[in-house]
């Protein structure tokens, strides 16, 4: 299972609609695969979102070092695919952190994403979270 931003997000904020669903996914799934551009998304959104700072770190590092959590680290050549399929999607509005995950997933077999992000669904891959 892919981790997004959005899905990260719900983990960590007790207040969001789909914490325990998310959070029953992230403790219970086995195999959990993220990267770096969703890391910096999940603390940008919470900085947005006005949550306490010192939390959100401490969530953050502790991605870094749980033992389910596979974290790819984004670097030119990944970045280079992720732009070339957004080249290839001129009529969708994904970001490129959403098409780093479109593409780490295809090379990673990954069907599922705890997301609420649609776009994962109209690039074929099963949202796990609704909005």
């Amino acid at each position: 299972m892919l981790l997004d931003t959005s899905g990260l997000f719900a983990c960590h904020h007790t207040n969001e609609v789909q914490h325990p669903i998310a959070v029953g996914l992230f403790n219970t799934v086995p195999r959990l695969l993220t990267h770096s551009y969703v890391l910096d998304e999940f603390i940008a959104l919470a900085n947005a979102r006005r949550l306490a700072r010192p939390p959100v770190l401490a969530f953050s590092q502790s991605l870094l070092n749980h033992p389910n959590v596979e974290i790819v680290w984004v670097e030119a050549g990944l970045h280079t695919k992720a732009l070339d399929l957004l080249t290839r999607r001129p009529d969708k509005t994904y970001s490129l952190c959403d098409a780093v995950s479109f593409v780490l997933m295809r090379e990673r077999g990954v069907s599922e994403a705890l997301t609420t992000d649609h776009h994962f669904v109209q690039e074929g891959f099963t949202r796990l979270l609704t909005p």
